[in-house]
């Protein structure tokens, strides 16, 4: 990862904060960004010289511009950008309300979205780039009634990745668009949820955020399109979606 520059929001706590550790270490420039400056600027300074905190809310489009630039300011180009901003809701759906999806969406959804469409001319200009979404198990199997909102926002954030590499990859095939979906992560994502919800480290099977952060250094290298970072996910989602079915192949 020498040498590789690499954008990475909500880079200020949990799973992007232990990637950009992990990345700063073996060698990566990193652009850190995320809401709250003296955090962010705290794990800037741990990760050396080679780090560069942005304070940006990357929900809205215009802060994700200025991320964009300020990067290339610092670092020249950039190899790899991180979309890892997300929060969850504690909500049934018969009770969701119309501020509960916006909300939702424009976290979730919409900041991926601005990141690819501000990141892509740049990678198109250069040929080659990688952009990494960080979904979630829910949206592949939506089995969390309280996670409703969550669930959709995941699995539209799902789509917009499979088809941006379609339409992208035409033309640029040095662009890479990867889809990592993690389980449960042992960090303070449902302690932050909209509406409040349970502590995510006392879930079972949990994994922690270093553990997801290995397997975003890990795409880098390999540059695989969609994976799971814990074993057996995907026998998991095969074995969900088979069973809504008496044809596995309907």
């Amino acid at each position: 990862m020498t040498n590789t520059v690499i954008v990475i929001t909500g880079a200020s706590s949990g799973i992007g904060e232990a990637f950009a550790r992990l990345a700063a270490s073996k060698g990566a420039s990193v652009a850190l960004v995320a809401r709250r400056a003296d955090v962010l600027k705290a794990v800037a300074a741990d990760c050396g010289a080679n780090a560069l905190p942005i304070v940006a809310d990357v929900s809205k489009r215009a802060e994700v511009e200025r991320v964009l630039a300020e990067a290339i300011a610092r670092f020249g180009h950039i190899d790899v950008w991180v979309n890892n901003v997300g929060q969850g809701i504690t909500r049934n759906p018969s009770e969701l309300t119309d501020d509960d999806i916006d909300v939702v969406m424009q976290i979730n959804v919409k900041s991926a979205l601005y990141g690819m469409q501000t990141v892509l001319p740049h990678f198109k200009a250069r040929g080659a780039g990688q952009i990494i979404n960080v979904s979630s198990m829910l949206g592949r199997t939506p089995f969390a009634v309280i996670r409703s909102a969550y669930c959709g926002a995941k699995h539209f954030l799902n789509a917009l990745t499979a088809t941006f590499r379609l339409e992208v990859q035409a033309t640029h095939p040095g662009i890479q668009f990867t889809l990592v979906s993690p389980g449960v992560v042992r960090t303070d994502f449902g302690n932050n949820a909209i509406h409040g919800g349970p502590d995510s480290r006392t879930f079972p099977e949990s994994q922690s955020a270093e553990e997801v952060a290995a397997v975003l250094a890990e795409v880098i290298e390999t540059r695989k399109a969609d994976v799971y970072t814990r074993k057996g996910a995907k026998d998991r989602v095969l074995g969900y979606f088979a069973g809504l079915t008496e044809d596995p192949q309907g």
